[in-house]
């Protein structure tokens, strides 16, 4: 896998998920994910096959977050996983038609023991604060970002707090790829939005 700039992970878009994926397909983002915490399988299920119905055909590639089942029944391209959910190889195993599996990394050494991975890509993060989850990881700061991307044997993704602002430092300070959730999520014209970031990249 190469690299792939912005990264769209989707979570409460405030236009609806379908609506997101539509203006991140438009826009040509090459990677989404559909990331719902605290809903339903059924829920997820739902969702996720209607992201699939508008990335089907197309050049964006649709990852579901955490959960390879759901995953693997609705076609997605693949996976992303946290250091605590299914092991890549285990995935790999269970699940042939994953293509892709992305995978979380807090600190340098999840880093470095991702080099020897059957995975795809790694996630580096969170850069900097962020609510969107439950019970946070350390903020990393912007020159341990830049350490664990310059150690990943795969392609890393930033993420965690990046925003129009913020992405100027994160690329000056080594990421290539960056993964945006609540600038676009909450925005009402997710499609501007995400065409704002891809200029700056």
């Amino acid at each position: 896998m190469n690299d792939f700039g912005f990264y769209l992970v989707m979570t409460n878009p405030v236009v609806g998920y379908a609506k997101c994926a539509e203006a991140a397909v438009k826009a040509g983002v090459k990677i989404i994910q559909l990331r719902m915490k605290r809903a339903s399988r059924e829920e997820i299920l739902r969702e996720a096959r209607e992201v699939r119905n508008v990335t089907s055909g197309t050049d964006t590639l649709f990852i579901v977050n955490d959960d390879p089942d759901i995953a693997s029944e609705v076609g997605a391209d693949g996976v992303h996983v946290g250091q605590d959910d299914l092991p890549p190889s285990e995935i790999r195993m269970r699940y042939p038609n994953l293509r892709i599996i992305g995978l979380s990394t807090h600190n340098i050494n999840q880093t470095r023991a991702s080099t020897s991975q059957p995975i795809d890509y790694i996630g580096v993060g969170p850069v900097y604060a962020t609510p969107t989850k439950d019970i946070p990881d350390p903020t990393l700061g912007l020159a341990t970002m830049g350490e664990m991307i310059a150690a990943a044997a795969h392609p890393a993704v930033a993420i965690g707090g990046i925003d129009l602002e913020r992405l100027p430092s994160v690329i000056a300070a080594g990421a290539r790829n960056f993964a945006v959730v609540r600038a676009v999520c909450q925005s009402p014209n997710p499609y501007d939005e995400i065409h704002r970031f891809m200029k700056i990249h």
